[in-house]
């Protein structure tokens, strides 16, 4: 089984190109978090290529931007090639099936308070009261089939 799932942030804005065959093809590089940290404390990130195609390169092409942040879901393919000093280089890149959008597009302009419950406190008073709200629970409706 081949399949690999990663979240991450692009590291620059997508190349977007249309195959001889006119196929639209999208490559990209997201940068996903190791889940440890090195000997000095510092949490590492390793850089990893993503090609899409057709539709889903057409919309990353279009939406994503360097920092936005995505879920890929797609396989692990290896690729060889030879250089132009006649070595054979060796490719390793995710081949996306899938491309979450996991930030908005107004991200980079205002401030990411997370999606969770537990950071409720720490939101300004109007946007507390606005997520709280969300919160309350739904009142027992006799009428429910369930």
């Amino acid at each position: 089984m081949n399949r690999i799932c990663l979240i991450g942030n692009l590291t620059r804005d997508p190349e977007a190109s249309t195959i001889p065959s006119g196929i639209k093809v999208c490559k990209f590089t997201i940068a996903v978090n190791r889940s440890f940290s090195n000997a000095d404390g510092t949490r590492q990130a390793d850089f990893i290529p993503v090609v899409c195609w057709r539709n889903s390169a057409e919309n990353c092409a279009k939406f994503l931007k360097k920092g936005s942040k995505v879920g890929v879901t797609g396989s692990l393919q290896i690729r060889t090639f030879d250089a132009q000093d006649g070595t054979k280089r060796y490719v390793a890149e995710v081949q996306a099936d899938e491309v979450q959008f996991l930030s908005t597009k107004n991200d980079s302009d205002s401030q990411d308070y997370g999606g969770g419950f537990d950071d409720v406190q720490t939101l300004p008073e109007a946007t507390q009261a606005k997520k709280i709200e969300t919160l309350k629970p739904i009142a027992d409706d006799g009428d429910l089939p369930f």
